[in-house]
């Protein structure tokens, strides 16, 4: 196992709108650069067993990639597992959101990754890589959940 990254960040918007945003996994291409498609598999509004496929570019390495949503308790907490066989995965993930004040909501985001057959000789690297963009990431997360507010 390669271990785990986190970032925690507050965002300008009520919890259950942070919620709303965080939970539509087609969103996060709006954050996260490396994610160049993302789709929802399954019928229905998200919730425990939903599927969502993407398509993401790492170190200039194309892949796909299909997460399962484990948990799913609005407005305070998402949880899930990649599904799919790569070289490093993300075996848990997640979300927890807190109102913290009025109109203010803080999300921790967290990833354990880890290595499988050759991919544990770069888990380590994608870890890092992971650490390092963390203040970055809860950065662009912030950004997106407040702009989209604007677009309707």
């Amino acid at each position: 196992m390669a271990g785990q990254f986190e970032v925690t960040t507050e965002i300008d918007r009520p919890v259950e709108e942070v919620f709303a945003f965080l939970a539509d996994g087609r969103n996060d291409p709006d954050f996260s650069p490396r994610v160049e498609e993302m789709a929802k598999v399954t019928d229905g509004p998200t919730g425990v067993g939903t599927v969502y496929r993407s398509t993401v570019k790492d170190a200039g390495v194309r892949t796909r990639r299909e997460f399962r949503i484990t948990e799913f308790e609005p407005p305070t907490r998402i949880r899930w597992t990649e599904i799919s066989e790569n070289l490093v995965t993300a075996e848990e993930g997640g979300y927890d959101l807190e109102a913290a004040g009025e109109g203010r909501t803080r999300v921790r985001l967290f990833n354990s990754l880890t290595g499988h057959g050759v991919g544990k000789m770069i888990a380590g690297v994608a870890l890092n890589a992971a650490r390092k963009d963390a203040e970055d990431f809860g950065r662009r997360i912030k950004q997106a959940v407040e702009s989209a507010r604007n677009r309707s």
